[in-house]
């Protein structure tokens, strides 16, 4: 069972105060769903299944912006398909992310002067329950935060008793069908940690080091071969010297051998397609025991296998003594001083090279031989492959499918051994001879070892643990109570999507679609939707170090300067880096970071979500739906003030609808089957986009303007009571189309709008999704988009004049019947809107001094002599054309140089690209803007 809410103390609802306060109403709402397990499936017969599985955090870890970003997009389809009436499940979760929380852990302890094998393990796995208890599971809290909507009665741990009796059945049965098996392979060794570690958790990054070249002496010959590397000590362990056999320099010594300098081996020269002819010398020593590729080389030209390393990095008995115990890093100094005392260190040379280090240790990780537990992945990758090829599984964008064919065409065996204490323990015990005995229990242990020997017989049990991957790729399943058959598993499974990032295709979807299809015979999930990374606004990879991490939660709830200065820098060892980021947090956030809300944080991921792109989120993105809210929360205020106690109609009455009404009821309509077809193709930029325009465009600043006068003419009852109900009917489908990515600021709204639009229920977040409604009407919508363009002609004018908007102008009309008819049936709207005292009709040549529009049928004049200073304008005018003219001349020249172009970061010549669109656009207004007045100033 999940961690329980709190009980809401003296639940008072939010009123709805004149400016819209995020803190007031987010937490009110939130302990109320979850109280009343709005979340949690509803089991209504005849229901249709919808589930999604969360990827479960770290344990140990904290909300970050990609943690925010994919759960509004997941929460987005599970409160979508809660409302559509689908008996819904969003399964929720955390990972115990073995080495991460081993080592927070054991932090604690060396604070104490303690180490774990001092507790000893049995005392070291309570400690860490413990701090899992106590500490574990902030995240959780924090997507609470966020208004994800888990049902979180449900909530499971990786390690809990359910999860690991399944990881434990998954185990033998593979054991027992020879998928799973123990060996000694190279893997990625973390000499600090002192565990093998998958490559997700090995950070690859670009470092400056050196390049040594070695001169190996040719057998039976005063000549020598000149070899390259960037690792010298691991010469100790080369089995062979590798060239391509096609390179014309050393055709003729392949087969010859070379000395191998201090460990005095004789080692073969060897043609293989791999070396690079171009890298150093052309000539490439050969370590299996230590380098991956050479490990494959090694294989293929059956070369032996030396390692030299011990389990912490130092180097063992396979070296010469002067060597043997020394640390790697001191081991590759002495061996360097030592080939150059014998003349055979030719040069140096700077290089940069890509080192791998631990994610957690920090430490370079090497690979090494040692002894681990694998999965025989092939013969489960095949009918992974087969599930995404035949369609039972979707790739969101479809692109990604080639990136899981290429891994999973080319799998290796899956390392899940892991040398640390927390996690999953194998369940294999080895007999006094070296027998491996794997069962489901000790017990069962024992009592096959006792048929094995005939006897009694001491076991050890396997002292590795399980890779964390391992129990997560059964997540679909074991959290639905596999490998019993419940109705959970019988229900949800499988699951309808996959909400994940690009990164961890491999190390999670690929491995979950193969266990599933192994164990339960059907996909896990029928979509995988892949999103981008959450970058900074310049597009930069958010980091620490760069100090341009932002918290989500800090965007929601607001932080002052100091606390985000302190914030950023806290850990930071070095000072300069420290100061650094300081100082660039002082200056982007003078005044802290304000705060925005739950609900402006959600759209603004909501709209930033296209398909596979990266996002690059921007802080001026937020503010701008923070104002979102703000409109949607004065325009249902002004919606309620005027109709509060006033009569309304009911739903189905008979109403005598205005060209407004009929229009935004039709784009009410339109916008629904946008927003729907969004979800549907998981296009949710689209959705936000459809949604923002509709609320903030057509609602509030048309529709409700539109009818502002109705409602103050007592003299219309009928049409007063048909904006009345038109107004709320439309608000309330509105609030609910938005519910599912604003959920707080919608409840707190639908409560006060839903009765008197006749809607009943408890809660926005189990209102019915609204249904088609026939209320498309092509006539109203033409009609008024003529409306809309006259008066945003007007407007526009007004705007690019400088003209007051209290100043009431009049408008001269050359056009047709048709158009003059238009004017004629829609004159109060127009006038009203546009800001006009009169409009006439005129025909042959406009008085001098006229602004100028034109549109379908008809031609607007608005005379400006005396309103606008004509030639001071155009002063004005031609001054900023000048100066964006300059600016975008600059521009271009940068973006028209190659050198610029070739040496620049690909997200500063973006920028540069944007800055030109920009730039250029504003140039093609100011002309606009410069021509309409010219023309002003013309005589007639």
């Amino acid at each position: 069972m999940g961690d329980q809410p709190q009980p809401v103390e003296r639940m008072t609802e939010p009123s709805l105060s004149k400016t819209y306060d995020p803190s007031g109403v987010e937490g009110y709402w939130y302990q109320l769903w979850e109280q009343r397990g709005y979340f949690a499936p509803s089991w209504r017969q005849g229901a249709d299944p919808y589930c999604i599985m969360i990827p479960p955090p770290n344990v140990t870890g904290s909300l970050h912006m990609g943690h925010a970003f994919q759960d509004t997009i997941m929460d987005i389809l599970i409160r979508h398909h809660r409302m559509r009436g689908n008996n819904t499940l969003w399964q929720t979760g955390t990972d115990h992310a073995g080495i991460a929380t081993q080592m927070v852990v054991e932090r604690q302890l060396e604070a104490e002067g303690k180490s774990r094998h001092d507790l000893g393990r049995d005392a070291f796995m309570q400690r860490v329950w413990r701090w899992k208890e106590t500490s574990g599971g902030t995240i959780i809290r924090q997507l609470r935060r966020m208004g994800a909507s888990c049902d979180w009665s449900r909530e499971r741990f990786t390690m809990d008793a359910g999860l690991s009796k399944a990881v434990t059945e998954v185990f033998v049965r593979l054991y027992e069908e020879g998928l799973i098996y123990r060996g000694k392979r190279l893997v990625n060794w973390d000499p600090v940690l002192m565990t093998a570690v998958s490559d997700l958790e090995v950070l690859s990054e670009e470092e400056e080091g050196r390049l040594w070249y070695f001169r190996y002496p040719l057998e039976g010959s005063d000549d020598h071969l000149v070899v390259a590397t960037t690792r010298p000590e691991t010469m100790l362990g080369d089995t062979a010297v590798a060239v391509n056999p096609e390179d014309e320099r050393y055709r003729h010594l392949v087969g010859r051998q070379v000395r191998l300098p201090l460990s005095n081996r004789l080692v073969p020269v060897i043609a293989d397609g791999y070396v690079d002819p171009a890298f150093g010398t052309g000539c490439v020593k050969i370590t299996p025991g230590h380098d991956f590729n050479d490990h494959e080389m090694g294989k293929r030209h059956h070369l032996p296998v030396i390692n030299i390393m011990n389990l912490d990095a130092t180097l063992n008995q396979q070296v010469p003594e002067a060597y043997r115990g020394l640390d790697r890093f001191e081991a590759r100094k002495r061996v360097v001083a030592d080939l150059e005392g014998l003349g055979l260190l030719e040069k140096v040379m700077p290089h940069k090279l890509m080192v791998p280090r631990g994610d957690r240790s920090k430490a370079v990780v090497e690979p090494l031989l040692t002894d681990q537990w694998f999965v025989k992945t092939a013969p489960l990758a095949a009918e992974a492959i087969a599930a995404v090829e035949d369609g039972r599984i979707k790739f969101v964008p479809e692109n990604w499918s080639k990136t899981y064919f290429e891994w999973m065409r080319n799998i290796q065996d899956w390392c899940i051994s892991r040398q640390i204490w927390w996690g999953h323990r194998i369940p294999a015990w080895h007999g006094p001879d070296g027998q491996i005995i794997v069962a489901r229990t000790e017990e069962m242990a024992y009592e096959m070892a006792a048929e094995l020997y005939g006897r009694p017989t001491h076991l050890e049990q396997d002292k590795d643990v399980l890779d964390t991957w391992f129990s997560s790729a059964l997540w679909p399943f074991s959290t639905l109570g596999w490998p019993e058959e419940t109705p959970e598993m019988s229900t949800f499974y499988p699951t309808s999507v996959l909400v994940t990032g690009f990164d961890i295709i491999f190390f999670w979807v690929a491995r979950m679609i193969m266990m599933g299809l192994k164990f339960t015979g059907k996909v896990p999930f029928h979509t995988v939707y892949i999103h981008g990374l959450v970058r900074d606004g310049e597009g930069h990879k958010m980091s620490k170090s760069k100090g341009n991490v932002l918290d989500p939660l800090d965007l929601t709830d607001g932080i002052d300067l100091e606390t985000l200065v302190t914030k950023r820098t806290k850990d930071m060892m070095q000072s300069h880096l420290a100061q650094k980021v300081a100082q660039a947090t002082r200056k982007e956030f003078p005044q802290g970071i304000p705060a925005y809300g739950t609900d402006a944080l959600r759209f603004t991921f909501t709209s930033l979500a296209t398909q596979g792109r990266d996002i690059k989120f921007d802080l001026g993105r937020i503010e701008g739906y923070r104002n979102f809210c703000n409109k949607l929360w004065n325009a249902s205020r002004f919606v309620l003030m005027h109709t509060e106690g006033k009569p309304c109609g009911h739903p189905g009455e008979e109403l005598p609808l205005s060209l407004a009404d009929r229009w935004i009821r039709s784009r009410l309509e339109g916008v629904r089957q946008q927003v729907e077809r969004a979800i549907e193709e998981y296009r949710f930029s689209e959705m936000a986009h459809h949604l923002y325009q509709f609320i903030w465009g057509d609602y509030c600043d048309w529709y409700v303007e539109l009818v502002k006068p109705l409602l103050n003419d007592d003299k219309n009852l009928a049409g007063q009571k048909a904006a009345r109900r038109t107004m709320l009917e439309v608000l309330e489908t509105a609030l609910r189309l938005l519910h599912p990515v604003m959920p707080f600021i919608t409840e707190t709204l639908w409560q006060k709008v839903a009765p008197l639009a006749g809607r009943t229920g408890e809660t926005v977040v189990l209102a019915p999704w609204p249904q088609a409604t026939g209320a498309m009407d092509g006539e109203a919508e033409q009609e008024m988009a003529w409306v809309m363009n006259l008066i945003t002609t007007v407007r526009t004018i007004r705007a690019e004049m400088n003209i007051p908007p209290g100043q009431r102008l009049s408008l001269l009309v050359d056009g047709d019947e048709t158009a003059q008819s238009r004017l004629g049936r829609h004159q109060e709207t127009i006038l009203n809107l546009a800001r006009l005292s009169q409009w006439q009709p005129i025909q042959g040549e406009p008085p001098a001094g006229c602004a100028t529009g034109v549109l379908e049928g008809i031609r607007l004049y608005l005379p400006l002599a005396g309103v606008v200073d004509v030639q001071g304008e155009i002063q004005r005018l031609d001054k900023e054309l000048k100066r964006v003219a300059m600016e975008l001349d600059r521009v271009s020249k940068k973006l028209a140089n190659p050198d610029f172009l070739g040496k620049a970061n690909p997200d500063v010549v973006s920028k540069e690209r944007d800055k030109e669109r920009e730039l250029s656009t504003m140039r093609q207004g100011l002309e606009a803007s410069l021509t309409r007045i010219q023309a002003m100033g013309r005589p007639s």
